[in-house]
């Protein structure tokens, strides 16, 4: 179980609070995880109430990842991958993907949730070809994570950066951008952005009174982004088709009719650094 990152520097024990929702918690319950608590399932179950498909985004955004890091380990031939936002392990985490393809494909996994610390372990298994390495660290430190990414990454050669639903935790928009070109402005070209946000391009009055209640609610505020907000994040890297879409309609499997695919309230794209 190969994992190049120093021990977490954090005692995670001491630091989760169970009496306040979480979103990494929230999208594990949507999910059918049980990395939840009692508010979460709470606040998660009152969100549902404003937007009863966000189970189905949820889904959705995650398949996204699926497809999304099957594709760069394959087509794109990508090795390695900085994860930031991990979110909770579930079922077909971003090493679990990439090794099955290419077994030595190694991974950076980001977050600074105690309780994604504490499940830590399970993101660091590995093929014995690869490497899996865990960071406690915020997204708006895009330093400290290219310097603890070292670590394991080669930032001579390509990257894929993931960014799935910690983007929207970051209020402004110019500090999202800046987050974002500090990251890339570190690999080479050939490397990759991949984002999922929630938009208000679907159900957008629904999920502003979702998002406006989850932030009297929870511990990070959060926000939406249009189609257009969302397309100018990633305005170093040449988009792949189809482009800023639904993660339904994100190179959906080869068996489904697009006609019977539902438009989600997450939105995606996958870049390449030119």
């Amino acid at each position: 179980m190969p994992a190049d990152a120093p021990p977490p520097r954090r005692s995670y024990a001491d630091v989760i609070d169970t009496t306040v929702s979480h979103s990494a918690r929230i999208w594990n319950y949507w999910l059918g995880g049980k990395d939840n608590y009692d508010v979460d399932r709470r606040v998660g179950d009152e969100i549902l109430g404003f937007v009863p498909e966000l189970v189905r985004s949820a889904r959705a955004d995650r398949q996204f990842l699926t497809r999304a890091v099957r594709y760069l380990a394959g087509e794109a031939g990508i090795r390695q991958f900085l994860d930031v936002g991990t979110g909770l392990p579930t079922v077909d985490n971003t090493h679990e993907v990439a090794q099955r393809v290419a077994p030595e494909s190694r991974i950076v996994y980001v977050d600074n949730d105690p309780l994604v610390l504490a499940h830590a372990h399970a993101l660091l298994t590995s093929s014995d070809a690869g490497a899996t390495a865990y960071i406690d660290a915020d997204v708006r430190d895009p330093d400290t994570i290219l310097r603890e990414a070292a670590r394991t990454l080669d930032f001579d050669r390509p990257v894929a950066i993931t960014m799935l639903g910690i983007l929207n935790f970051v209020l402004d928009d110019d500090e999202a951008r800046s987050i974002v070109h500090r990251l890339l402005d570190r690999v080479p070209p050939g490397s990759y952005l991949v984002i999922s946000h929630p938009t208000t391009e679907v159900d957008g009055e629904a999920m502003t009174g979702a998002v406006d209640y989850w932030n009297s609610q929870g511990t990070a505020q959060m926000r939406l982004r249009t189609r257009d907000e969302l397309a100018r994040l990633f305005d170093r890297v040449t988009l792949v088709e189809p482009g800023v879409v639904s993660c339904s309609r994100w190179r959906p499997a080869e068996d489904v009719e697009l006609g019977r695919i539902v438009d989600v309230t997450h939105f995606c794209g996958v870049g390449v650094k030119p």
